[in-house]
């Protein structure tokens, strides 16, 4: 069986969980008092989807505005991008679009995006609409899943919808260390694509 290493990258605002959702996605663990990321981190995880292996080479990237010109370097030649907002705080929801701009303009040509709507689990304190999220997603063609890194909810589907979405044809051809360019065609706005279907688990 063929290993496939994707590169991974997690953008967005300081403080949306992007840590935490890295971290209860590897180690299957959460720590409410995280300190910020300085830079980037970085760390792996193997995942067997649909009888393909992937390891997941992850960058996790700092939110702060210090850092942001530091972020091309870190998503440069990545695969996929998840791109991450506070439910809570419709300020880095708006930052989303900010980035998949970027992206656009700088990152790879046919980059699998999804963006990640954490800390499902403060709905009292919801400030986006989980329709307005899912329906900007269907817009750029992104995965989209509201997740929460405390319950765990969503984490794995949202990485496993990811796996889904690189095309099988190219398993054969990835190197380790190789950058794999993603076929378009193989995005497209199904359903399909949503791992939590527009619907929050509580």
């Amino acid at each position: 069986m063929s290993m496939r290493d994707v590169k991974l990258c997690l953008l967005g605002d300081s403080g949306v969980g992007k840590s935490s959702i890295v971290m209860r996605f590897v180690a299957d663990q959460f720590k409410p008092a995280l300190e910020s990321t300085i830079g980037a981190s970085f760390m792996t995880k193997t995942l067997l989807v649909d009888e393909n292996t992937y390891k997941f080479q992850i960058w996790d990237t700092a939110g702060q505005e210090k850092y942001r010109a530091l972020a091309p370097m870190y998503y440069r030649g990545a695969a996929a991008a998840i791109i991450v907002y506070d439910v809570t705080r419709e300020g880095t929801f708006r930052a989303v679009k900010s980035w998949v701009q970027e992206l656009k303009r700088q990152g790879s040509p046919n980059i699998v995006l999804a963006i990640a709507g954490n800390k499902s689990d403060l709905d009292d304190l919801r400030e986006v609409r989980t329709k307005d999220a899912q329906d900007y997603a269907n817009d750029i063609n992104a995965i989209f899943c509201e997740t929460s890194a405390l319950t765990a909810t969503n984490v794995p589907k949202l990485f496993n919808s990811i796996a889904k979405m690189l095309p099988p044809e190219d398993f054969s051809k990835a190197l380790y260390g190789s950058t794999v360019r993603i076929n378009s065609a193989v995005k497209s706005k199904k359903t399909s694509k949503r791992c939590c279907g527009g619907t929050q688990e509580t």
